[in-house]
């Protein structure tokens, strides 16, 4: 999708009612059940491991509902029902919302395993009333990626999509990725399916248009052309290598190719190409040549390129194994832009279209949708979903599930990548499953662990301290449960890891044991556990005791503990394992737990790294270069002068650094090791 900041689709959403879409209600009527399921039969077993039982009984759960149909209206709305605990257990909308409460009221009609344990459960309902089935449909969505009731369908992957922005707001218009709200100024393409995806589209327009990436500050600095210039990827506006004029016919054609001409630009560009070799003037033709290459390379990633289809996204779902995975392609302009892999959280038995559903209604909730959406299973509410779209976009939209033509191939491509995509995943989560296990057995764990929890800190000589915490799990890590912690104790000797570590330990479990009110934290996946079943930390016996005494002043008992000590010379493979109350472990370099663990710790590693380099950035862009001992107002006005900004200082290497007058060979040294530190 294209369009300009201006006339930004999220700002004509907002006139709308909320943004959002909504979840299938489950099927009640009696004659499409098809009776009693395997489930059905052994119903109460079903309610004793929901914990239903204890909640409360079927048949106060039918009461609840009933005291509900009373008061419910007859119009539109979305309903909530409630457990005892005040825990949302499902989010349904409904054209009358009397009539739907009343499907779930009546006790005789047999109705799915999934659907009375919801009912058992519920102890109350809640219902907001909407003008219309369409807004509804938008509330209801909203509501389940809001609060991510255990009975919907629900999508955890939300996260945003990376657009390309031309910019607007300079003479000299700058390319670059761009996230989040659509505020600045110029011209936004896409949404691209990846960051990935983005990098490289922007490195091959560089290529072929040499449109700057640089910032304006930069730009405005420059007094020689950078290094860009010098490898054709940019055309030298800052040091008037290229006139305006010149410079905005690249923009021109970027936006244009971007646009969907990218067969008219590139007769356009081999036009010049002839010309300029006609002339004689080979230099410039062989320019356009390599512009011509680079356009290319760009239609080459993108794989297929629909030749009748100009906008759309594409989704496929594939269920194997209990779970569901939705495949999603995205297609504007007559490009592909990219493709997505979801697994949406649902019980095994919601069928593909009620997945999908729900799927595209949550999908939608915070992102434009495109004028033509492609399904590889007709979904019930097609239509009023379209309509609901449409709302939000501000144009019509389309869904359609096509039966023939290259529409048809789209989607069974789509379909193909998530029949891969599920057994990669199946794949990795039944290896993940048995390192679970062997890990449990190694160890002597009371259970495979469900969590587990890796703590790690990172400083300068006491300076920029940050402590960090991975999270993994029976599907590998789980990167939106991370953590990064601030050392904020003033009262720590600098290099002191132990109080760094009883500060992150101590920060993170009292907000466990003493969670924030209810609405101060964002929902959180009601699937996965919140408490450690073991916590991993760098080190060795000392490491391991420190924490055993926080846990033991915290109240902490039921957590397993263990600490990982680097072999001699920090060989991977010779690691020590520490547990309380037992003697050290030594395991085989080749065992496979072995290695989970080494995986686990660099992982931690890697982050808390990242966490502290970002943190010192941050610290020396605010501090400049006075920090460096013997680096003076003059040799910072030299590095300035030569480098333009204190991000290329920090690129540059001690040769590079040397070069600049009145840096000595041990200044260069200096620097680099200023922005190039050994972490402790």
């Amino acid at each position: 999708m294209v369009h300009d900041s201006n006339d930004n689709p999220d700002d004509r959403a907002r006139k709308s009612p909320p943004p959002a879409a909504g979840d299938v209600p489950p099927d009640l009527d009696p004659a499409t059940t098809g009776g009693e399921d395997e489930d059905d039969a052994r119903l109460p077993d079903i309610l004793e491991e929901s914990g239903a039982v204890g909640e409360g009984p079927l048949a106060s759960g039918h009461e609840a509902i009933e005291r509900a149909v009373r008061l419910a209206p007859t119009s539109p709305g979305v309903y909530r029902m409630l457990s005892a605990n005040a825990d949302v257990l499902y989010v349904g909308k409904a054209k009358n919302v009397k009539k739907r409460l009343s499907n779930y009221a009546r006790q005789n009609a047999p109705q799915p395993a999934r659907i009375l344990r919801m009912i058992a459960a519920t102890v109350t309902v809640e219902i907001v009333s909407t003008n219309t089935e369409t807004e509804a449909l938008l509330l209801e969505a909203n509501l389940i990626k809001q609060l991510r009731p255990r009975f919907n369908v629900q999508l955890r992957d939300d996260k945003s999509f990376p657009y390309i922005l031309i910019t607007g707001d300079h003479w000299a218009p700058q390319i670059l990725k761009h996230r989040g709200a659509q505020s600045r100024p110029g011209r936004y393409f896409g949404p691209f399916a990846s960051a990935g995806a983005v990098n490289r589209t922007i490195t091959a327009l560089q290529r072929a248009f040499l449109i700057r990436s640089c910032t304006d500050s930069f730009f405005e600095s420059r007094t020689r052309p950078c290094l860009l210039y010098q490898i054709r990827r940019c055309a030298g506006p800052c040091t008037r290598e290229i006139d305006f004029g010149g410079y905005t016919t690249l923009v021109r054609e970027a936006s244009d190719f971007l646009s969907g001409k990218s067969h008219a630009v590139k007769q356009e560009l081999a036009g010049e190409m002839e010309k300029a070799a006609g002339e004689l003037e080979f230099e410039r033709a062989a320019l356009y040549r390599d512009r011509l290459a680079a356009l290319s390379a760009i239609q080459s990633q993108q794989g297929i390129n629909p030749r009748t289809v100009e906008e759309a996204d594409v989704f496929a779902i594939h269920q194997e194994g209990g779970f569901s995975c939705v495949e999603v392609f995205f297609f504007r302009t007559g490009q592909n832009w990219g493709n997505r892999a979801y697994f949406p959280r649902a019980e095994k038995t919601f069928t593909a279209e009620e997945v999908l559903g729900s799927f595209l209604a949550q999908f939608y909730d915070d992102k434009p949708p495109p004028r033509n959406i492609l399904l590889s299973h007709e979904i019930e509410e097609s239509e009023l979903l379209a309509n609901a779209l449409a709302i939000k976009a501000g144009h019509k939209v389309e869904v359609n599930t096509p039966k023939r033509g290259e529409k048809k191939e789209l989607v069974a491509h789509a379909l193909t990548n998530a029949r891969e995509a599920l057994g990669r995943k199946l794949a990795d989560t039944a290896t993940q499953s048995r390192l679970l296990d062997a890990m449990a057995t190694t160890l002597s764990l009371p259970h495979p662990p469900k969590r587990i929890e890796v703590y790690d800190n990172s400083h300068i000589q006491g300076t920029n301290a940050v402590g960090a915490m991975i999270v993994a799990g029976p599907d590998g890590f789980v990167k939106n449960q991370y953590r990064k912690f601030n050392i904020k104790s003033e009262g720590i000797t600098p290099g002191d890891d132990f109080a760094m570590m009883r500060e992150v330990l101590e920060r993170r479990f009292k907000r466990l044991i003493n969670p924030p009110e209810e609405g101060t934290v964002k929902a959180k996946d009601d699937d996965f556990p919140q408490w450690p079943d073991l916590v991993i930390i760098d080190g060795g016996r000392g490491q391991l005791n420190a924490v055993r005494e926080i846990f033991a002043s915290l109240g902490l008992t039921q957590v397993s503990l263990m600490s990982v000590a680097k072999g001699p010379d920090r060989d991977a493979g010779r690691e020590t394992l520490f547990m309380p109350e037992r003697e050290a472990i030594k395991l085989e370099p080749r065992d496979p737990v072995l290695y989970f663990i080494q995986r686990l710790r660099d992982e931690a590693h890697r982050f808390v790294i990242g966490s502290h380099r970002k943190l010192r950035k941050k610290d020396i862009r605010e501090a400049g270069l006075q920090e460096i001992p013997g680096i003076g107002p003059s040799r910072k006005r030299a590095l300035l002068h030569h480098f333009g900004t204190l991000k290329e200082i920090e690129r540059a290497s001690i040769a590079d650094l040397g070069k600049v007058p009145g840096v000595s060979a041990e200044s260069a040294r200096r620097i680099f090791d200023y922005f190039h530190p050994q972490p402790g």
